[in-house]
């Protein structure tokens, strides 16, 4: 688990408000629901053999009343809770969206930690191949809004739990007559998630898992149907996409519709910031009325990482920097400071003493795009110096304290107010 750092902030906010207007213009709210669930919850929701369940969650026995509790591994089994018990449904469809904290116990590294957030969006109650459409063009949205490039889109259809279980049968006898080539984490799943040994990242098995039954080959018409009709809607937008038959996700919700954006870039390898699909069967299982449902999960450190390139090496985190050292200037100071706050600018006061020049060198660190000065002679004469600090074209002024955030705001030296 990580701190986040205040030098950081700059960019977790920019992805958030740029976030928080992408959802937005496509109609969804945001939901909050708890970091603790009761374990059960996750049990049912995502699969008791999945690795997430078997080997990552925080789970623990609540001293006080002997309830067995989880750190919420991820979100979509929380909101459909939150859906189910509130009767959210009763009022229509709903597009929900969150964003927070998840927790598992994987081993760190750049990009993946044990407390690490996501935002996801969850399109509930509506069914057909154009919400899945919907969810993906809003993430090709996003990703254009952050500016990122290289984020390459790869969807799988995962058909019905029949059809499924057909290819389950198919996958197990494949694996069992070529037993001795399966390593043990393989084993392990082979009779319990064999799924999953098709997302095995081990190059010994690429060959074997190349040669494996193909789930497309079980698909009925009314699944086919439904993955034509996404490609249908996406083709139409001009959406580029692979399809990928041995893509599946890590959880045992989903059902037909399937997706993952992967970014590339020239000095990390490929990495998957966002993946979901379709879950038709999760409201029921979960003690509600069966409705169908879809969504997804971005990974934000890892999308962070991929913008770090776009902020600026000094991000600004005021706009006005005042600078004093005058007899008695303390108090004239925080006046100015709350006067230039009433007019919606950011200020640092400066506090606890200092040179002219030791202050100086703080307000061009902080990125403000303005120094306002109360000196001796300022003072006397009612008046602050005004000094823009990065347009070097820009004059010093000086001006009457009254008059200050005027002038700032009419000059507007970058200044986003």
């Amino acid at each position: 688990m990580n701190d986040v750092l205040p030098a950081q902030q700059a960019l977790w906010r920019y992805f958030e408000e740029t976030v928080a207007a992408v959802v937005s213009s496509y109609g969804y709210r945001q939901i909050r629901t708890p970091v603790l669930e009761q374990t059960g919850l996750f049990l049912r929701g995502i699969g008791e053999v999945t690795d997430i369940v078997e080997k990552e969650m925080y789970s623990f026995t609540d001293a006080l009343n002997g309830e067995q509790l989880s750190l919420r591994p991820e979100s979509t089994a929380g909101v459909v809770r939150a859906v189910i018990e509130h009767h959210l449904l009763r009022e229509g469809p709903q597009r929900l969206w969150y964003q927070g904290p998840m927790f598992r116990h994987e081993r760190p590294q750049r990009g993946r930690y044990r407390q690490f957030h996501q935002v996801g969006l969850e399109a509930l109650g509506l069914e057909g191949p154009d919400i899945d459409a919907e969810l993906i063009l809003l993430c090709g949205r996003l990703w254009d809004e952050l500016g990122l490039q290289n984020i390459q889109l790869e969807i799988n259809s995962l058909g019905q739990p029949e059809e499924r279980r057909l290819h389950r049968q198919a996958l197990i006898a494949y694996f069992e007559s070529h037993a001795a080539q399966l390593d043990d984490d393989a084993q392990r799943r082979l009779h319990t998630n064999p799924l999953r040994i098709l997302d095995s990242k081990n190059p010994a098995m690429q060959a074997l898992i190349e040669a494996a039954p193909r789930l497309d080959a079980f698909l009925g018409e009314t699944s086919s149907r439904h993955f034509e009709g996404l490609q249908t809607h996406l083709r139409r937008r001009g959406q580029a996409f692979r399809i990928n038959p041995r893509l599946v996700r890590g959880l045992d919700y989903y059902n037909l519709t399937v997706f993952e954006w992967i970014a590339s870039h020239e000095d990390k390898a490929a990495l998957t910031i966002c993946g979901g699909g379709r879950y038709d069967g999760l409201i029921e299982t979960l003690g509600g009325k069966p409705a169908p449902g879809c969504g997804f999960a971005i990974g934000v450190e890892r999308v962070l990482d991929l913008l770090e390139a776009h902020l600026p090496a000094q991000p600004s985190i005021c706009d006005v920097y005042l600078v004093h050292q005058a007899h008695g200037s303390e108090l004239v100071a925080m006046d100015l400071a709350e006067q230039l706050r009433d007019h919606g600018l950011d200020v640092i006061l400066h506090c606890g003493g200092g040179s002219f020049k030791a202050q100086f060198r703080r307000a061009d660190a902080s990125g403000a795009s303005y120094a306002v000065v109360l000196g001796d002679e300022e003072i006397n004469q009612g008046q602050a110096s005004i000094k823009a600090l990065r347009d070097p074209e820009q004059t010093q002024a000086r001006v009457a304290i009254a008059e200050v955030a005027k002038h700032i705001l009419e000059k507007g030296y970058g200044v986003e107010h």
